[in-house]
C-alpha cells in the first residue's frame, strides 16, 4: 500500500511537471501588439475557429436581426474602429453581428475576429459612441489572443486537476479522494477566472484607445457601464457571468482615458 501510494505521487508530480513545462514552452509573439504570449494556435488557427463557430452562436441566439440598417450599423462603426486603430497589415478577418437575441444582454467576440452583440444590450445603447465602446472592448479581446491564452490556460488547468487526482486517491477512501479532487477543481477555476477578469480590464483600456484613435468619445464606455449596472432588474445580465462588476471596471476606465488626455497635453 506505501508503495502504492509514492508510485501515485511521483505519476501525479510527472504530470503535474509536464503540464507546467508543457505550458511555459508554448510562446508566441503577438502579430499586432508583439507581446509574448503563451499560446498554441496560429493565428489562421484561430481565423478557422472563429469562422467554424459563428453559425453555431448566431443560432444560439436567434439568429441574425432582421433590420439591415442596424445591421450596417454595427459593421460600420465596427470596421471604422479596427481601420483606424489597428495595423493596415493586421493578421485578422473581423465580422460584427447584431443577434436577434431579445432577452440576453451580451456581447462577446470568437478567436480571430467574429463580434457579436445580442439586440438586448444594442437597444439599450444611447450613442454611436456606447456602441463603439462594446465593439472597441470586444475587438480588444480579439487583438490580445485572450481566447487562444485561454485555451492553453485551460490545458494546463487540466493537466494539474489530472495529477491533483491521482495524487489525492485513497482507495480506502474513495469518496474522500473525490472532495479533494473537486477542491483542486474549484482552485484551477478560480485561478482561470482571474486571468479573465484581467483579460476584460486589458480590453476595456485598448477600447478606449481604440475610440480615441477613430473619433468617438471613450466617455462612452463609461455610459454602457452605467446601462450594464442598471440592466437586468431581478436577473443579472448574462454580461456579468464573463465580464467582472460595472462599477469595479470604470475605475479603470477612468484612468484610461485620464492617462489618454495626458498624452494629450504633452508637448
Amino acid at each position: 500500500m506505501f508503495r502504492s501510494g509514492k508510485v501515485r505521487i511521483f505519476l501525479a508530480l510527472g504530470i503535474a511537471l509536464f503540464s507546467l513545462i508543457s505550458y511555459y514552452m508554448k510562446r508566441q509573439d503577438n502579430p499586432v501588439t508583439g507581446e509574448t504570449q503563451h499560446v498554441d494556435m496560429t493565428v489562421d488557427q484561430e481565423i478557422a475557429l472563429g469562422l467554424q463557430s459563428a453559425p453555431e452562436m448566431i443560432q444560439q441566439y436567434g439568429g441574425e436581426y432582421r433590420n439591415q440598417q442596424d445591421q450596417d450599423r454595427v459593421e460600420r462603426i465596427g470596421q471604422k474602429l479596427v481601420a483606424s486603430s489597428l495595423p493596415e497589415n493586421q493578421p485578422y478577418k473581423f465580422d460584427f453581428h447584431l443577434l436577434a437575441d431579445p432577452q440576453t444582454i451580451n456581447a462577446f467576440a470568437l478567436p480571430g475576429g467574429q463580434i457579436f452583440i445580442t439586440y438586448a444590450l444594442y437597444s439599450k445603447l444611447q450613442s454611436d459612441d456606447q456602441l463603439a465602446g462594446v465593439l472597441g472592448h470586444e475587438i480588444g479581446h480579439v487583438v490580445e489572443r485572450h481566447s487562444a491564452q485561454q485555451i492553453a490556460q485551460q490545458q494546463l488547468t487540466q493537466g494539474l486537476t489530472g495529477a491533483a487526482v491521482i495524487a489525492s486517491y485513497d482507495p480506502d477512501n474513495p469518496t474522500g479522494s473525490i472532495g479533494k479532487a473537486a477542491m483542486a477543481a474549484l482552485i484551477a477555476n478560480l485561478v482561470n477566472m482571474k486571468y479573465g477578469r484581467g483579460d476584460e480590464l486589458e480590453s476595456d483600456r485598448n477600447g478606449v484607445f481604440y475610440m480615441a484613435k477613430t473619433g468617438y468619445n471613450p466617455e462612452g464606455m463609461i455610459g454602457v457601464m452605467e446601462i450594464l449596472a442598471s440592466s437586468g432588474g431581478g436577473r443579472q445580465p448574462e454580461f456579468f457571468s464573463t465580464h467582472p462588476n460595472p462599477e469595479n471596471r470604470v475605475t479603470h476606465i477612468r484612468e484610461a482615458i485620464e492617462e489618454l488626455n495626458q498624452k494629450a497635453v504633452m508637448p
